[in-house]
């Protein structure tokens, strides 16, 4: 059977920074070490305040979605727990001391959003040593953008080549909820290390949708649980409290799931009311509003409701 290219073979960039059957000699790097990971934030976010301020106003990224070999993102998860949140709370309060430092020469410092967001991931294709960005003003925007700006470093030179892609480039990648942080900004540039980020425990799982109509193309509903039991429920729903999860779409019921957090063994329940619930590829059986039957629900599981709208569970 024939092997598919990858998508960076297809972008006619693979040579740039990935391994390929003509560039075999390109020498092994060292795994990232914190250091690398918090130079190389740093380092764009001076470039983006270098290519996009104007006007004597200082405009930077605001989300910053960094990309690693599975490997070097396995070995921070497994043998460097919490780093990556140590990581993001000293970038943080860098971003703040070089605001600080162009507000007092005189520069207006006026964010493009009310928060940082960081996404940082892993990706088949890349190869030990290999990082890479893509860096947004606002985070979370439901514009959809024609292309987004990505920065790689290649392995074999180590010099930045900066290009841009379509967003449909994005769905390759793979999103773990312990690399996905969030942070309020700060008009004062007062970093609060009270407020710093935590790694997991401020909700107790993120769910993720992307909707099949055409108005919502390219755009994903997400939805914090904090409550310990919540409803997820189509358009058709009506009721606004925090523990309706509405996704708007016909094609789930109303409601469709309740989902449980039992504090006692921390774990996930679900209760399917709607025509057809699929968890993790298995059926589960349509339940009496009145008298649920719980099924567990695993952490990273994968959701299809009435075969159409997916829903992923990451934990918190």
């Amino acid at each position: 059977m024939e092997q598919k290219p990858s998508i960076w073979q297809r972008m006619g960039i693979q040579d740039w920074f990935l391994t390929s059957p003509d560039n075999a000699k390109a020498k092994t790097q060292p795994a990232l070490t914190p250091d690398d990971v918090y130079n190389y934030v740093i380092a764009k976010f001076n470039d983006s305040v270098r290519e996009l301020s104007f006007a004597g106003r200082v405009v930077f990224y605001h989300e910053y979605i960094i990309s690693f070999n599975v490997e070097d993102y396995k070995q921070f998860l497994d043998n460097k727990q919490g780093l990556f949140g140590l990581i993001v709370n000293e970038t943080v309060k860098k971003f703040y001391e070089l605001l600080g430092q162009y507000r007092a020469a005189g520069k207006t410092v006026v964010p493009s959003s009310s928060k940082w967001v960081f996404r940082l991931v892993s990706h088949p294709d890349y190869e030990r040593g290999d990082i890479g960005f893509i860096g947004k003003l606002m985070p979370g925007s439901n514009k959809k953008e024609e292309n987004l700006r990505v920065t790689f470093i290649p392995r074999q030179t180590g010099i930045a080549q900066t290009f841009d892609i379509s967003d449909d480039v994005m769905k390759a990648f793979n999103y773990y909820s312990e690399g996905y942080y969030e942070l309020p900004y700060l008009e004062d540039l007062e970093y609060d290390e009270k407020g710093a980020v935590k790694s997991g425990k401020k909700y107790h799982a993120r769910f993720e949708t992307i909707l099949p109509e055409k108005q919502f193309a390219g755009k994903k509903v997400e939805y914090l649980m904090n409550d310990d039991e919540i409803i997820v429920s189509g358009e058709d729903e009506e009721r606004e409290d925090s523990n309706i999860f509405k996704i708007p779409t016909e094609w789930v019921n109303s409601p469709h799931l309740r989902i449980r957090y039992n504090k006692s063994d921390g774990k996930f329940y679900l209760s399917s009311f709607g025509e057809l619930t699929i968890l993790n590829e298995q059926d589960v059986p349509r339940s009496d509003i009145n008298s649920p039957s719980w099924v567990e629900l695993p952490v990273n599981s994968k959701i299809l409701l009435n075969g159409i709208v997916g829903v992923n569970l990451f934990k918190s």
